[in-house]
């Protein structure tokens, strides 16, 4: 009976582990927000329309030659417009083809890692190279920022010799003081969820050291390019399913699956969700995971591998694309103090707007392309994110609230949103 039971939790965390799933189960609870079962929400799809407006207009006037880039951590690399992709080729000069890759996905992986919310108080003073100052920046900018430049130092590389790796060792190293120094953390500059990224960055070199088969004795990252090019053609759903498989246990959720209790990460329980089999009732979002997903794309395709199926992944239900959502009216909280306190990311409350944030930017997605006069071919999910629905929410935060932060505050370790 044993043997069955752990069949059937591993095929249930297997499940939970597909992109798939991730739209089967949120378009589940979206559903029962259609038909008035949700306790928490109502809808108004009559206003996507004017939110597609709102996004084809930004996007028009960010990129007015088209030429939309995949929403990525690579876009925060450029802020200021300081092209820092082309310094760190500078630096790997030299270096085959397929090591400039490991070393793009070694930053991309370890400064997605630690992109998660920052709070409204902390910046970044970027130095530049040769010592001259250069742009503050804040939020998801300044921790891209922050953390290019901590890689070229070498703070994720226990070789002095290769500074330009991350490394299971120096992971393992990683504590909170060290990490406030990299992102310039003081009493007058805090940073949410500190020292749960310095132990998310610990738990991540423990999952690379113990996985040597994928990952090479040293535990690199960036092996997930050895993993997965020798296809030709990478698929965008087998990067999401090589980084679950591998780092699903580095997660501080607490979500746990079955008798095993199998780690599933940014997965959770929810009366809504359906589904069949011993999964069923649960709903996957993996948007951190997701986000790095999107973030590797280019490492590869600069490597001259390509990725198909991009719009396998799903929009990243996180705060800025909920927030459209929840600023323009389309998601509609049935109680009006929904903003009063923090928000935990295992309430039903977050669990169903998350869900609906997948929806709808999967309906609002070919309204944007019609707009532009784009394919979906020309214009994956990928790119109305960056064109696009991430910058709206920003751009709708700041008309109605001074801060421009986002319209609930979610109680984060630092490591879901």
């Amino acid at each position: 009976m044993s043997e069955v039971a752990d069949a059937s939790t591993l095929a249930a965390v297997q499940q939970l582990r597909q992109a798939a799933t991730i739209r089967e189960r949120c378009a589940h609870i979206a559903r029962a927000v259609e038909a008035g079962r949700s306790q928490h929400f109502t809808l108004d799809a009559r206003r996507l329309d004017a939110v597609a407006d709102r996004v084809a207009a930004l996007t028009r006037g960010r990129f007015p030659d088209g030429g939309i880039p995949y929403h990525s951590r690579w876009r925060h690399f450029e802020a200021g417009g300081v092209d820092r992709k082309a310094e760190m080729d500078a630096l790997l000069a030299g270096r085959s083809a397929a090591e400039v890759a490991r070393a793009r996905i070694d930053l991309a992986l370890v400064s997605v890692l630690l992109d998660a919310g920052a709070g409204p108080q902390w910046s970044y003073a970027e130095v530049l190279p040769g010592g001259a100052a250069g742009g503050r920046y804040s939020r998801s900018e300044g921790l891209g920022v922050a953390s290019f430049r901590a890689f070229l130092a070498g703070a994720f590389s226990s070789d002095p010799a290769e500074p330009l790796r991350v490394d299971a060792r120096a992971l393992q190293s990683i504590d909170a003081t060290r990490l406030a120094a990299v992102f310039q953390v003081s009493d007058t500059n805090p940073l949410v969820g500190l020292d749960g990224r310095a132990a998310l960055l610990r738990r991540l070199g423990d999952a690379l050291a113990a996985q040597p088969e994928w990952f090479g004795p040293e535990g690199r990252p960036g092996r997930l390019f050895d993993l997965l090019q020798p296809a030709g053609t990478v698929q965008a759903a087998a990067i999401l399913q090589a980084l679950l498989d591998a780092f699903s246990g580095i997660w501080p959720s607490g979500q746990r699956f079955g008798p095993a209790q199998l780690p599933v990460g940014d997965a959770w329980p929810h009366a809504l969700a359906g589904g069949s089999g011993a999964s069923a009732g649960w709903v996957p979002f993996h948007k951190l995971s997701q986000w790095l997903s999107y973030s590797l794309l280019e490492p590869f395709e600069w490597a001259g591998v390509p990725v198909a199926g991009l719009d396998a992944l799903t929009g990243l239900p996180e705060y800025r694309n909920g927030g459209l959502l929840l600023d323009a009216g389309v998601i509609l909280p049935r109680d009006a103090g929904f903003a009063d306190r923090p928000r935990r990311p295992g309430e039903p409350w977050v669990i169903e707007w998350r869900a609906l944030t997948v929806v709808l930017l999967d309906e609002l997605a070919p309204r944007v392309r019609e707009r532009l006069g784009v394919t979906a071919e020309q214009m994956p999910l990928a790119c109305v994110l960056e064109g696009g629905t991430w910058q709206a929410g920003r751009q709708i935060a700041a008309e109605l609230r001074p801060c421009g932060g986002p319209p609930v505050q979610i109680d984060s370790d630092g490591t879901v949103f």
